[in-house]
């Protein structure tokens, strides 16, 4: 579990630079507690006497935490090394596991959607990564065809997963047509 690796480009598309800004984002909030709860700590072993909800609301206070300073740009750095190892498997035992993967994906539409350089307001994201052209070069791909893809090097055997293809799709859409803030308010609200 780690919400390190969910709420910085969530925080960076809402135009957020430090961390606890993010965290005092109802919004942002509301998206981690739901996916953190209902994806991915069923995916954590279970250890006797630790109790992983109050663990994620540690975690969450802690990055509430203004003195820390911590920014979501410092966050953000080198998604394509960081996804393969902290998300895709958390997706990749769902889906064993014949699990809703829904948030999930839809968090890998929002990385993408970072990807492009922009936020939500269409202020510039700057993207440090190591394959930053490539990155960008995906997502302006997938937000601008009318199949959203993966990049098969990164997404290994999820590149073609039917189940995470059509639900990263779905997600793509509902960025496109609806944007971020109101597609993370779908999910949020949703079941």
């Amino acid at each position: 579990m780690a919400v390190t690796r969910r709420l910085p480009t969530v925080g960076a598309l809402r135009g957020h630079h430090f961390v606890h800004e993010a965290m005092t984002d109802p919004l942002i909030r509301a998206y981690l507690n739901k996916l953190e709860s209902e994806e991915i700590l069923p995916t954590v072993p279970e250890i006797p006497g630790v109790s992983f909800q109050t663990y994620l609301a540690t975690v969450m206070e802690r990055f509430s935490n203004a003195a820390v300073g911590d920014t979501i740009s410092r966050l953000c750095l080198d998604g394509s090394n960081r996804q393969p190892k902290f998300i895709l498997p958390v997706i990749l035992e769902r889906l064993d596991n014949n699990l809703n993967i829904t948030g999930l994906a839809l968090e890998t539409a929002l990385w993408c959607r970072y990807c492009l350089g922009n936020d939500e307001a269409g202020q510039e994201i700057l993207l440090e990564d190591e394959n930053a052209d490539c990155l960008k070069a995906w997502a302006k791909s997938t937000f601008s065809e009318s199949t959203a893809t993966v990049w098969p090097e990164l997404f290994g055997p999820l590149a073609t997963d039917t189940v995470f293809l059509a639900e990263f799709e779905k997600a793509v859409d509902k960025l496109q047509r609806f944007g971020v803030t109101d597609t993370l308010a779908d999910y949020v609200s949703g079941p």
